[in-house]
């Protein structure tokens, strides 16, 4: 497309590209940004190094290969801050610049953002799930090594409180934890001995898992190895909830009371809702989590909305296709929210922005500015905007079953 336009004349038309979703996933209430500082890091980090022209070779032709070789971004791009809830059309990203120059970042923005936001707005269902009770990330034998990495940053954005992969920690700075697996029993020639090596080896706060043969008699073992100042066990198996309950009296009786339950085993945000009532301290997710919880992806698109003339003015364009419209114009966005500082709904204005009626918030940040990037925000900046997005939405959003967004999409404008 750019080699053609080049040929053209139009390549260096003005254009402004938009990132969004035309819905949410099915029954979905809500979606969350994630994965902002990634596609920014993958902005700076745009370039075609002499391997990469050299693959291109035959592809295209010397003069756009010459092109690709000085390849740099110097346009704008405002966008959703990482942690930020969204809505169907809300516009997550506002890309500015020539049209050859937004047009190569298609494919890079719509892998980081698809993926991220996927495993975020999971994260946050599961984390509203969990009423406040600890969620650890342990999807990375699930998912693609590089993904996993990924999906655990995401999951930190959106509530988790730590994650297995070390490569997040090393990366991201994502807090890491973890507890033994079952090769690790079966490892040695006795249940016990393997808790004294574990104890032994990283304290009596440690978590020994307990459900490798029989559940009663290992929490048994794990506290006369420990003490009653053992810090947790791990139930991967059953019924969790009544092994659960089981344990916490178990453990209760022989006075390891401070002694918390960690659980996993294929969770959900719907079996980690159904855990509610049972005394369970803290979930480890994986599966579920780094695939979205069924929705692997957001189905992000990155349409064209404006571009230059021949006068030199900006006109709208869009897709009319019946099922895949896009809506043309630079788009603005606000959250409109009442008195009560309760949202009720994504105002999205084109050509300009919204007016603010004094309740509402401005969603737009700047991101990058003449190709330098000025948006960069840390993890626990992310964190605490997730935290304050979502107590912001109605009380429906907690609601776990099926539904519709929990705010409407209202776009004004021409």
């Amino acid at each position: 497309m750019v080699q053609a336009a080049r040929q053209s004349g139009t390549a260096d038309r003005r254009a402004v590209f938009e990132l969004f979703p035309r819905r949410l996933p099915p029954g979905r209430r809500y979606g969350v940004v994630a994965g902002v500082g990634r596609a920014l890091d993958a902005i700076e980090d745009f370039r075609f190094d002499a391997a990469a022209l050299t693959a291109l070779e035959g592809i295209v032709d010397p003069d756009m290969l010459e092109w690709l070789g000085s390849y740099r971004f110097s346009g704008d791009v405002w966008g959703y801050a990482e942690g930020e809830a969204y809505f169907p059309y809300s516009p997550l990203l506002v890309v500015e610049g020539t049209f050859a120059e937004a047009v190569l970042l298609e494919t890079v923005l719509l892998s980081v953002y698809n993926h991220d936001s996927a495993i975020a707005s999971a994260a946050s269902r599961m984390t509203l799930a969990a009423g406040g009770r600890p969620c650890i990330e342990m999807g990375s034998r699930r998912t693609h090594e590089e993904a996993a990495v990924a999906a655990a940053r995401a999951a930190y954005v959106a509530g988790f409180d730590a994650s297995s992969n070390l490569a997040a920690r090393a990366r991201y700075g994502v807090p890491s934890t973890g507890t033994a697996a079952h090769s690790f029993t079966l490892l040695h020639d006795a249940e016990a001995d393997a808790f004294r090596a574990q104890v032994q080896t990283l304290g009596v706060g440690t978590t020994l898992l307990v459900d490798t043969y029989d559940v009663a008699e290992a929490v048994r073992l794990a506290v006369e190895v420990a003490g009653t100042g053992l810090g947790a066990v791990r139930l991967d198996s059953g019924d969790l909830g009544e092994v659960a309950r089981e344990v916490r009296a178990q453990l209760d009786g022989i006075g390891a009371s401070a002694t918390r339950i960690v659980v996993t085993s294929d969770l959900d945000e719907h079996a980690i809702a159904a855990l509610a009532a049972a005394p369970v301290d803290a979930y480890g997710v994986g599966t579920q989590l780094v695939t979205g919880s069924g929705h692997p992806t957001c189905g992000f698109v990155y349409k064209l909305v404006a571009r230059e003339d021949d006068t030199g003015e900006l006109v709208s364009v869009a897709k009319k296709s019946t099922d895949k419209q896009s809506i043309g114009g630079r788009k603005y966005a606000l959250r409109r929210r009442g008195p009560n500082g309760i949202a009720e709904a994504e105002v999205v204005g084109i050509g300009a922005p919204p007016e603010d009626d004094g309740d509402d918030r401005a969603l737009l940040v700047p991101l990058v500015r003449d190709g330098e990037v000025v948006g960069h925000a840390t993890l626990e900046e992310a964190r605490a905007r997730h935290r304050a997005s979502v107590a912001e939405l109605p009380r429906s959003v907690t609601m776990m079953s099926a539904g519709e967004p929990v705010i409407p999409t209202v776009h004004l404008g021409p």
